[in-house]
């Protein structure tokens, strides 16, 4: 039987669905990912709902499938993933045509309600999704933090590290089957370890990953600027392979703002925190996340956090819009009293504002020979990233040639530049 698995959301969704195709694969399954050309009996969709653009994502796609199903084209639909874990009564009741939705860690429900066995030996070993070349490893589950607009803890639950060898035996297994980048992910890196063994052992466990030599490149995303683990600086210094890299999400600089969001941290932290990762490691790339329009948030706290965004010219940064959350803090103890329309106007600003640094800084690297990893190729160049580059919310680079593949890492010149895209002529 044909199972056709639809991912939506986030990186950590993707490592899910990879864990449930290996499992689907060994019951006997054929199994393919995110394909529309394939007639499949059995559709499962995993869900995002994170925030309110991801859930009418999901619902749409959903309904989508629901309708396939009603005219015969699919036998069997099924849900699973952060929507169904949050609003399974719901979407029950208004959408009849699935046959049954499932939450986050039911793995081995979904795989035997399909019709297979689910293996436990078979535990980290996975069907990768993404390109070859490489793979995100998930480090733990969940979160202990209590930021005011995140429903994450609602929907994964606390936070669970995964046993440390455990890790390290996926890794190993990633490494096996080629994978040359690893993409190290959870809600909260910086937390690792905290739970399980009482103490933070990021730095330990990245080093133990540098010294798996397949791994040509290393990048760590979703740290939290609370306590984070000054110790991982000397481990990006000490191994060529760990990228000069760190998506650190800082959501606002106004103190007001950071207190009513209960993110732990005050302005002050945030620039030492700052100041100290650009001191220690000369020619960071720092990826950083923004909230727009949350409540506490006036005219003078965004002007707080447009200047601060000025000041700092981060290397890549993204921007949402708050998004009020069922049972959140946030939704449960404060009004959400700033109009859509402003939320939204003042995160495009800060975006019109982040594509001028980000053109200024691109600029600056016309002329500089970089490594790039390729990745695919569209139209008549092949595409690619720099070591400050993550996939899919990073910057590209674009070179045209015929001996180029992707999967393989290239010094490329760089020729001109835009806001986002590069364009480079390979030298070797």
């Amino acid at each position: 039987m044909k199972v056709n698995l639809i991912t939506l959301g986030c990186s950590k969704n993707t490592v899910d669905s990879e864990y449930l195709l290996r499992q689907l694969q060994y019951s006997g399954f054929k199994v393919y990912h995110d394909r529309d050309d394939i007639q499949a009996d059995t559709i499962i969709i995993n869900t995002c709902g994170f925030i309110n653009d991801a859930r009418e994502e999901s619902v749409n796609t959903i309904l989508q499938y629901a309708r396939a199903r009603q005219r015969g084209e699919v036998s069997n639909l099924f849900v699973f993933g952060c929507l169904a874990e949050r609003y399974q009564h719901e979407l029950r009741k208004e959408i009849p045509e699935v046959d049954d939705f499932f939450g986050v860690n039911n793995l081995k429900e979904i795989v035997e309600k399909v019709g297979g066995q689910y293996r436990k030996e078979l535990l980290g070993e996975r069907i990768i999704t993404t390109p070859s070349h490489y793979a995100y490893l998930k480090i733990s589950e969940g979160c202990d933090r209590n930021c005011a607009f995140c429903s994450i803890p609602l929907i994964r639950g606390k936070h669970q590290s995964r046993p440390f060898k455990e890790i390290i035996k996926e890794a190993e297994k990633l490494a096996e089957s080629g994978v040359k980048e690893l993409l190290v992910i959870a809600q909260d890196i910086s937390y690792y370890g905290l739970d399980l063994y009482h103490k933070q052992r990021l730095p330990e466990l990245v080093s133990e990953l540098a010294n798996i030599k397949e791994f040509e490149w290393i990048r760590l995303h979703y740290a939290y600027p609370h306590n984070f683990p000054l110790s991982v600086i000397n481990v990006i210094n000490q191994h060529d392979n760990v990228c000069n890299y760190l998506d650190i999400p800082l959501q606002h600089i106004s103190n007001k703002v950071l207190s009513m969001m209960r993110r732990g941290n005050t302005r002050q932290q945030t620039y030492e925190l700052i100041k100290v990762l650009r001191r220690e490691i000369p020619g960071i790339a720092l990826r950083t996340t923004f909230l727009t329009g949350h409540p506490g948030e006036t005219d003078e706290e965004f002007a707080r956090l447009y200047q601060f965004v000025e000041e700092m010219r981060f290397e890549r940064m993204g921007v949402f819009a708050y998004s009020e959350e069922e049972n959140t803090f946030a939704a449960k103890n404060y009004a959400d009293d700033i109009p859509e329309e402003i939320k939204r106007e003042r995160a495009e600003r800060l975006m019109e504002l982040q594509q001028k640094i980000s053109l200024e800084n691109n600029r600056k690297l016309v002329g500089k020979i970089l490594p790039v990893l390729i990745d695919r190729r569209e139209g008549e160049f092949m595409i690619g990233r720099t070591e400050y580059d993550s996939p899919e919310v990073d910057n590209e680079v674009l070179i045209k040639g015929e001996e180029i593949r992707a999967g393989e890492f290239y010094q490329v010149r760089i020729t001109h530049t835009e806001e986002y895209d590069l364009y480079g002529e390979k030298i070797s």
